[in-house]
């Protein structure tokens, strides 16, 4: 089991990436650069290849609309070459609010989008010409639109590696479904591992019988906020912690009907909380969601512990097929401790 670490997108990106060399040392696998709509990811990820040596340089994610299919091919193909053969593509579809808010792009057939951007991103990485006809995507433009000028072209410099991992941000059973039969990994947010296979499972299966066997098995990358202790105050504080978090997304991530995480969080026994929570989000009484947020979903969907229990969470998630263990050390901790000793519990423990 590998250990990731995600970025905070919110901070400062460069005073977060000068800690990633001690992780790295500390035994850190994968580092998650997210972006939102902040600084851009790939910018940051070229930094960290300058600042690291082993780890692994994921996007955590670009989404498929605000960059064209090769635009996201030349980004995987650059950040592979400057890592030297250590990138990661995460892709998704993001949300309706950032896509058409800041973005100004229509968020239309997102399933369809991420299927033949990774289409096109992999057949551009195999240096192929690139023509395609497909739904979202058409290359080049056919014949009555643009100048008429375009014709299919490779990638004009030869990639580290011909095929770049691509992890792919899903959590309905659909796009979930569709992540298990084409990608190579899979991202879910706020995975609770007791609950997974009650509600992805025959997502992931149905994905699985139609996958291509050259892609190997599917990588999953889950975790939490961590805290690796015996006090059960700094605990309680770790799990404290977490609440603004859990509410702004079950509260506040899209339109009070078109949230993908209230839904997540209803189906794994909590629709009543999770109206809750959204109701005073809604209402601009952030606090007040924060507290709402049931501790039993923040231990699920968290690793906060003495070594007794993280090890018994760690099992949770590798039964429930997590290959990447992303951890997020909690305010106040020493994240490089913290981490240090999660990478000797995690090889210590069984499988």
């Amino acid at each position: 089991m590998r250990l990731g670490y995600p970025l905070d997108y919110a901070g400062d990106p460069r005073a977060a990436a000068d800690g990633v060399a001690a992780l790295e040392r500390a035994g850190l696998d994968v580092v998650w650069v997210a972006e939102a709509y902040g600084f851009d990811a790939p910018t940051l990820m070229g930094y960290l290849a300058a600042r690291t040596d082993r780890v692994q340089i994921a996007a955590g994610i670009l989404n498929v609309y605000s960059r064209t299919p090769a635009a996201i091919l030349q980004t995987a193909a650059g950040l592979d070459n400057v890592s030297q053969g250590r990138a990661i593509l995460g892709l998704g579809a993001s949300g309706p609010q950032v896509i058409e808010g800041f973005h100004g792009v229509p968020y239309t057939q997102p399933l369809r989008r991420i299927r033949e951007t990774i289409d096109v991103v992999r057949a551009g990485l195999r240096r192929e010409r690139l023509s395609y006809t497909g739904r979202t995507v058409t290359l080049p433009l056919p014949p009555g639109t643009g100048t008429g000028l375009g014709k299919p072209l490779k990638l004009l410099t030869r990639p580290v590696r011909d095929r770049v991992p691509i992890y792919v941000a899903a959590l309905g059973e659909k796009s979930v479904q569709t992540t298990a039969e084409i990608a190579d990994g899979w991202l879910p947010f706020l995975f609770a591992p007791e609950r997974a296979n009650a509600v992805w499972g025959n997502a992931l299966r149905a994905g699985a019988a139609l996958r291509d066997p050259s892609l190997g098995a599917l990588d999953i990358a889950a975790g939490g906020l961590l805290y690796l202790g015996d006090d059960p105050v700094a605990q309680q504080r770790a799990l404290d912690a977490a609440r603004p978090n859990a509410a702004l997304y079950v509260g506040g991530m899209g339109a009070k009907n078109a949230n993908f995480y209230h839904e997540l969080v209803s189906r794994y026994g909590f629709a009543e909380q999770a109206d809750h929570i959204q109701q005073l989000y809604l209402g601009g009484r952030h606090r007040d969601a924060a507290a709402a947020v049931p501790e039993e979903l923040l231990r699920m969907t968290n690793l906060v512990g003495d070594r007794a229990q993280l090890a018994e969470r760690v099992a949770a998630y590798r039964n429930a097929g997590v290959t990447i263990l992303n951890v997020a050390p909690a305010p106040g901790t020493d994240p490089v401790d913290q981490l240090r000793q999660m990478r000797e519990l995690v090889d210590g423990s069984p499988g």
